[in-house]
This record gives C-alpha cells, sequence and structure tokens, in this order.
C-alpha cells in the first residue's frame, strides 16, 4: 500500500449527518474565528503603548512568545490530535484562546501582556487555529474534496482577516481597545460547538491497517531523515517571518510614513480578501502542476513586491497596492505545504509532521515581530528587517526547488 491509498477511507456510519460540505463549511468557520482577532493585534500596538507608556518592543515581545509558543504547542496539539481526535484540541485550544484574550483587556504590566497575549493565546492557537482544520481535512475528507478543501481552509482564516481588520480598527475607534478584546472573546466561544463538525475518530492499536501501525518516533524518524522534508521545513521559515513582521509592524509603518491608521485597516483587510483568491486557486492550482514550482514562485513574488514596496513613494495607493500582492501570496503557501506533507508521507501522522513543518514557521514568525520592534528601538526604521524579509524570500525561492513529490519509500509488510 502506498502513503495515500489508506485515505480514501470513508466516514464512519455514525457521523453521517457530518458531510463533505458540513464538514468544510464548519472547518471554514473556525479558520475565519480563530484567525481574525489575531489578525488585528498590530492596531493594539500603539493605543496600548501609548496609554501604558510602553515601547514597541514591549508589544513586539508579546506577540514574538504568541507566535513562538504556538509554534512549539502545534506538534504537540498535532500529535494528541492524531492520536485521541481533534475535538478535544480544538476545544480546549479556543477556550485557552478567549482567556488569552480577557486576560490582555486586563494587562497593564509587560509581564501581564506576555502571558496573556503571548503565552495563553499562543498556546491556544496551536490547538484550534487552522492547522489543526487542514489535518481534519485530510482525514476526514475523500480524496476528491481534499484539494479544493485546503484551499478554502487557508482562504477563510483570510476571510477572518478582511472582515476583522476594518471591525478591530471601528471598535477601537468607536469603543476602546478593551472592549474591542471583550467582543473578540466571546466570538472565539463560538468555536466549542463548530469543533464537533471535525471530531477526528481516536486511533487505537487495531483501528488502522497493519501497514499505518506507524509509531510517532518512528514517524518523527522518517520524516527528518527525509530531504524534500527538511527542504520544505526550512522554506516555510520564511513565511512565518514576512507574515509576522507585516501583520505586527506594517500598521505603524504606515503611520510612521504619513498614512491614516484607518487605510492600515484596509490595508489588512486587502491582504486578507485577496488571499482569498491566492489560496483558492493556488488549492485548485496544485493538482495541476508541481507543488514545489507554486511554493518557489509565491517565495520569489513576495520577495519582489517588498522591494518595490519599500523602494516606491508610500502613499494609500501603493499601499493597498501591495495589499492585493502580499495577499495573492498570503497564506497559499499553506495548502501546497500541507498537500506535500501528505504526499510524501500520508495522513496518519499528518498533523504532527505538518506541525513540526508549522514550528518553523513559527520560529521565522517570533524572529519577525522581536526583530521588527528591537530593530525600530535601537534604529527608528523597518528598513533593515524588510531587506531581510527580501533576502529569506529569494532564498525560499530557491530551497523549494529540488523538493521530491512522490511518497516516501517504505519496506512492504511480507505476508505470514
Amino acid at each position: 500500500m502506498t502513503a495515500t491509498e489508506g485515505d480514501r477511507r470513508p466516514l464512519p456510519a455514525a457521523a453521517t449527518w457530518r458531510t463533505p460540505l458540513v464538514i468544510v463549511v464548519c472547518g471554514c468557520l473556525i479558520g475565519m474565528l480563530t484567525f481574525g482577532p489575531r489578525s488585528t493585534f498590530g492596531f493594539f500596538m500603539q493605543p496600548m503603548s501609548r496609554e501604558f507608556a510602553w515601547g514597541r518592543d514591549v508589544f513586539a515581545l508579546a506577540l514574538a512568545i504568541q507566535n513562538l509558543l504556538w509554534g512549539i504547542g502545534q506538534p504537540i496539539a498535532g500529535a494528541i490530535a492524531d492520536r485521541f481526535g481533534s475535538l478535544r484540541v480544538i476545544s480546549l485550544g479556543a477556550l485557552m484562546y478567549a482567556a488569552g484574550l480577557i486576560l490582555m483587556r486586563y494587562a497593564a504590566t509587560p509581564l501581564s501582556l506576555d502571558i496573556s497575549a503571548g503565552v495563553l493565546i499562543g498556546l491556544g492557537l496551536s490547538g484550534c487555529s487552522f492547522n489543526l482544520v487542514l489535518s481534519a481535512f485530510g482525514k476526514l475528507l475523500p480524496l476528491e474534496w481534499r484539494g479544493v478543501a485546503l484551499g478554502a481552509g487557508t482562504a477563510a482564516g483570510s476571510f477572518g482577516q478582511f472582515v476583522f481588520a476594518p471591525f478591530g480598527v471601528a471598535m477601537l475607534d468607536n469603543f476602546g481597545w478593551q472592549p474591542a478584546l471583550t467582543v473578540f472573546a466571546c466570538l472565539m466561544l463560538l468555536v466549542v460547538p463548530l469543533s464537533l463538525a471535525l471530531a477526528t475518530p481516536t486511533m487505537s492499536a487495531g483501528s488502522v491497517a497493519v501497514t499505518e501501525q506507524q509509531t510517532f518516533k518512528h514517524a518523527l524518524a522518517e520524516a527528518f531523515g527525509h530531504r524534500s522534508y527538511i527542504l520544505l521545513v526550512l522554506g516555510f521559515f520564511t513565511c512565518g517571518f514576512q507574515l509576522a513582521f507585516i501583520t505586527v509592524h506594517l500598521p505603524a509603518y504606515l503611520v510612521d510614513r504619513g498614512v491614516p491608521v484607518q487605510v492600515g485597516g484596509w490595508v489588512v483587510a486587502t491582504i486578507g480578501l485577496f488571499n482569498i483568491i491566492g489560496s483558492l486557486s493556488v488549492g485548485w492550482l496544485q493538482s495541476r502542476m508541481p507543488k514545489r514550482y507554486i511554493l518557489s514562485a509565491i517565495y520569489f513574488v513576495r520577495a519582489m513586491s517588498i522591494v518595490a514596496f519599500i523602494a516606491l513613494p508610500i502613499t494609500t495607493f501603493s499601499a493597498i497596492i501591495f495589499g492585493v500582492v502580499t495577499g495573492l501570496t498570503w497564506l497559499s503557501t499553506v495548502p501546497p505545504t500541507s498537500s506535500l506533507v501528505a504526499v510524501m508521507f500520508g495522513t496518519r501522522w499528518l498533523a504532527t509532521l505538518f506541525g513540526f513543518a508549522f514550528f518553523s514557521h513559527q520560529v521565522g514568525g517570533f524572529l519577525g515581530v522581536l526583530l521588527g520592534g528591537m530593530v525600530f528601538e535601537k534604529f527608528g526604521s523597518y528598513t533593515p528587517i524588510w531587506w531581510l524579509s527580501v533576502l529569506f524570500g529569494v532564498l525560499s525561492a530557491l530551497i523549494n526547488l529540488p523538493i521530491v513529490e512522490k511518497p516516501v519509500a517504505r519496506p512492504v509488510a511480507q505476508p505470514a
């Protein structure tokens, strides 16, 4: 049996209400609700920093911790979901996320901000973000639904960004940052009932075929001994670096350059809107051309768009155009990355192995957010980080080209 032959298993009869359409819709709603609030945190930097006399490095450290713990927790949450099912993991993650938002509302010291926006939200995201949703799609959906569903699940996170960015700015302008965080926390509780549709079966020794009885330890050894997986993981670092830096620091960068804060909200919303197009397009395209070429093109285009953005005068028009191009390449790396993991290793440990790839993504995010704040406080400019993002983008475009897109070779079990 190849790595993908076992991926055609039908849904259990007890779960017949969970049609593919219901699974995709509920998963997309979870992706929208969990990705939306975190995409607005950059707008909270300036009002919170003004109120408590913090430098940008204080807020950047909290969100850097969030990105790092999201990455550290992702493979752990993925392994638990692979072993015991996704329902408990997604529900607990949503509750931690909501608790972090509430505590962030009352954060008045750097330490309390680190615990709420950093630790609680970071660990909460590792349990309920679109990564777990995509892994559940891979396990629950038939093969013919999977490519489009992975694109749709990723696009849903972007739709959340599109909706929450102007909504967050409006809440901040009209009610202040504390009520905005309270509303976000209440919305996060909706994830708990939605997660019922994504419940994956608990794995036991007798519940899988003999050829799929692969241990956690063996799955990791196989993946990290595979050259193409290592290249994929290294390239994903850049995606996290660029996305986290732009999400957190772009609104302040635009204000620094004389662009109204409302425009920053619409730029972030534009990124989310056009990433819907980008993610769905890549979800469709990845079944028609090599995924490594798609990833390489995404990283290169993103790098060149940054060069054009920082080299030309910053205006409302140029900022929106940057949002359009960035949106088309924003999370569109996720469908081909998760698909490549499934192609190489199957879906038995998909959440775990994609979780380790995502850990690399979040290490990049940690450094992008943290270095952005530190460099700005030291030099009063984000320019060095912009150019570092360009360098990483070009390197990732090259790193993805040698990836081999085929199932890993495994010994065939012999009959007794």
